[in-house]
């Protein structure tokens, strides 16, 4: 059995539909609310959340069905959120997190997601393997 390294925790798993995006971003918002964050503060973690699970269903599975999985832990005033994908994984993260880069310009997308990730969260780390998936953790600090 797990140890909770957190007060309070919970985890979502949910197929890669970009209608799945507004439930991740709402359950976690939810979930959230029980440490009595500013509205400013949920709005912000729920930029966030939706642009980590649009991110995961657009480049993450390239037209295959599979999961994401959204955790969201708290501790001590913090948010830690990880969304997951065990899809193709990103090849270079330097470049991906360039303010406007996109690997699908033919989609038209802005490629800002990993930028307003950054500007929304304290902090924001990425791990990926190249045919492994996508790990990206957020943490978010509530000011009491």
């Amino acid at each position: 059995m797990e140890i909770a390294k957190f007060d309070n925790e919970m985890r979502l798993q949910f197929l890669n539909k970009s209608e799945n995006e507004s439930f991740a971003r709402a359950t976690v918002a939810a979930f959230v609310s029980q440490i009595d964050p500013t509205v400013t503060v949920i709005t912000e973690i729920k930029t966030a959340v939706s642009e980590a699970v649009t991110n995961a269903v657009i480049y993450a599975y390239e037209d295959k069905e599979d999961f994401i999985y959204v955790r969201c832990g708290i501790k001590d005033n913090e948010v830690h959120i990880t969304v997951e994908d065990k899809g193709v994984g990103i090849e270079n993260i330097e470049k991906a997190i360039e303010p406007a880069y996109t690997s699908k310009p033919e989609l038209e997308r802005a490629g800002m997601g990993f930028t307003i990730m950054q500007s929304f969260m304290d902090e924001i780390m990425i791990e990926s393997k190249v045919g492994a998936g996508t790990i990206v953790k957020m943490i978010k600090k509530i000011e009491e």
